[in-house]
């Protein structure tokens, strides 16, 4: 199994899965170049990361590779103890970032993708902090009492996890959100996240 993975990027989440899983796999970090490369364009013809190559196998998206690796090692639990409430409950949270929190980020690193009058990118930029912040509340409610977004150490948190790293290069202030920074703080001692972080160089 070989993942394809960007620093920072939401792929950097599918390689603390892949670490917490304890079994082997390879890893490829890339760049914007590299990601521009015919052999990896047959990979992915959108150019653009996670990929998870599985003997034959490729497959893109990250929610869907996150799904594949807690089937393909069960036995780590980042789906759950194997019921289908489980399971959905680590999903739930999955979608969560993946579909809210994520795109709600893409103002703030593109804001002419939204609207061409660059005299309104910071009015763009500032609309989406309050989204982004707003979706951090209710993540940080999530938490509040609980370790994991899931209940259990689950697929949905090195997604969390990345998008807070996102948040402080975007001066989205989250200090007062104590449950996120306990969070965090806890991914962070992971002996799993801190050596992808060292892997990708983001340590």
């Amino acid at each position: 199994m070989k993942l394809y993975t960007k620093p920072g990027a939401c792929s950097t989440a599918v390689h603390i899965d892949l670490a917490w899983t304890g079994q082997p796999f390879e890893v490829e970090v890339m760049d914007a170049e590299s990601m521009k490369a015919p052999a990896f364009r047959a990979l992915n013809p959108a150019g653009s990361v996670p990929v998870l190559v599985d003997g034959d196998f490729v497959l893109t998206q990250n929610a869907a590779i996150v799904g594949y690796i807690a089937d393909t090692f069960p036995q780590a639990g980042l789906g759950g103890d194997g019921s289908a409430r489980q399971r959905a409950e680590a999903t739930r949270w999955l979608a969560f970032v993946n579909s809210d929190l994520h795109p709600a980020f893409k103002p703030l690193f593109g804001p002419a993708a939204f609207i061409e009058d660059p005299a309104q990118f910071d009015s763009v930029k500032a609309a989406a902090r309050r989204r982004v912040r707003g979706l951090f509340e209710s993540a940080d409610r999530q938490l509040t009492g609980r370790q994991w977004m899931a209940g259990f150490r689950s697929f949905a948190d090195p997604y969390l996890y990345v998008t807070l790293r996102w948040a402080g290069r975007c001066g989205i202030d989250l200090s007062d959100l104590q449950a996120l920074a306990a969070f965090q703080a806890r991914m962070e001692a992971d002996p799993g996240v801190r050596h992808v972080l060292k892997a990708e160089g983001l340590a």
